[in-house]
């Protein structure tokens, strides 16, 4: 069968100001399908799914101790994990656009469950190095589910309910750590992976009897023309290209706080344990929360205004968050200020990009998220290497200098669409 070529529409005056006026978009009015209660269970799935991948964090330890693996070799896993994750974005995701997506997520969910158990089984280094790639492969549903909430939605709606979806992704970021010391302290490390394996099936069982039918899938082709076409998304669509640097900038300033954060938090003279530690994610929390109204403004057309004013308080963050170790407070204040920041321009970013292109929406959305990938790599490293030399002022600073590359790209993108 012929593939078809993905047509461009038209963008409202509000979005294309805030991609400087060259990408565009649909309004079209066709009605919402999507509830509040399906968006709910939406973004628990997304919690759920995406928290596999950050599972292991606090328990390297445990893991290198049971597996006879030595402790500078066991962070491996945090990589596998990530490179399964890369990969999916690649090559699962854009499958929303050409598949029934109700049973490509169910079958996403089914078979996380089985990488799961498999994590929980491993009895050798290789095995668990094998399985982990699964997790992470099949945690890309996520932003399947993500694509198909903005589907169901209405054009008016659609922020609103990224917007949520969105929250319940930065939740299980947050809370995977908690969630799996916890856990751990109870059954062991690998009872975290069956509890997850478990919780994943009931829920693939209650979107099964409660997800709408998926409508049939936008593209038509190959399945290799369909990831030519993601590939072609990053020369064609502006909206696309913009928003995606956003999204390397706004991750790179989030991983460079939360990948190091530990180490002057773990050290003396605050010297705090990992679950006080784990207890500043609840902060990080709050600041996600209250920053899922930014979908409802973007829907508004005042997706450009929020990206300045979010773009802006990510700066600030790292004042308050630089005297640490004179002050818990002024952490929290910089952890809630960040997190706020950061989602908000996550949600404006996805809301516009899903507005520029309805017909490609899972395509975009994997497309978009290598951004953050590769945002997220660099800025763990960069984190670590600097605190390591330098200390954890000096991480402020480039956690600062970062942001306030993406509030200068903001105001330049202002400048050059006037």
């Amino acid at each position: 069968m012929p593939y078809t070529p993905l047509a461009p529409v038209k963008m409202d005056a509000e979005a294309e100001k805030a991609t400087g006026g060259h990408s565009q978009t649909s309004r079209s009015a066709s009605p919402s399908t999507l509830s509040r209660y399906q968006t709910l269970l939406f973004a628990i799935t997304c919690a759920m799914a995406v928290a596999n991948v950050y599972f292991a964090q606090p328990l390297l330890e445990s893991m290198a101790s049971s597996l006879a693996v030595s402790p500078g070799t066991i962070g491996i896993v945090v990589t596998a994990t990530q490179a399964g994750y890369a990969v999916g974005l690649l090559f699962i995701v854009p499958l929303g656009d050409l598949l029934n997506r109700k049973k490509l997520i169910l079958t996403q969910m089914l078979m996380s469950a089985v990488a799961l158990c498999a994590v929980g089984l491993a009895g050798n280094w290789g095995m668990l190095l094998g399985a982990m790639v699964l997790v992470g492969l099949m945690a890309v549903v996520v932003q399947v589910v993500v694509a198909y909430a903005a589907s169901l939605a209405s054009p008016e709606q659609r922020g609103a309910a990224v917007g949520t979806v969105t929250s319940g992704v930065v939740l299980g970021i947050l809370l995977a750590r908690f969630v799996s010391g916890a856990v751990a302290d109870l059954a062991g490390w690998r009872g975290v992976y069956f509890v997850s394996a478990a919780l994943m099936i009931g829920m693939a069982l209650v979107l099964w009897r409660t997800m709408p039918a998926s409508a049939a899938p936008p593209a038509k082709g190959s399945y290799w023309q369909l990831l030519r076409s993601v590939f072609q998304l990053y020369l064609t669509e502006r909206t696309l290209r913009v928003r995606g640097t956003f999204a390397l900038l706004i991750f790179a300033a989030f991983s460079v706080l939360w990948t190091s954060m530990v180490l002057p938090l773990s050290a003396p003279p605050l010297s705090l344990t990992h679950t006080q530690i784990g207890l500043f994610g609840l902060a990080g929390v709050a600041g996600a929360l209250a920053a899922a109204r930014a979908g409802r403004l973007a829907d508004q057309g005042r997706g450009n205004r929020t990206t300045g004013i979010a773009l802006a308080l990510l700066t600030l963050s790292w004042l308050p968050t630089a005297f640490v170790e004179s002050s818990l407070l002024a952490m929290v204040v910089g952890v809630v200020l960040l997190d706020f920041a950061v989602q908000a321009v996550h949600v404006t970013n996805q809301s516009l990009i899903f507005a520029a292109r309805p017909d490609a929406q899972s395509r975009l959305v994997g497309a978009y998220m290598c951004f953050y990938s590769v945002g997220s790599g660099l800025g763990a490293i960069a984190a670590t290497y600097t605190y390591a030399h330098f200390g954890w002022v000096a991480v402020c600073i480039l956690g600062a200098a970062i942001s306030a590359v993406a509030l200068l790209y903001w105001l330049y993108l202002g400048l050059t669409s006037n």
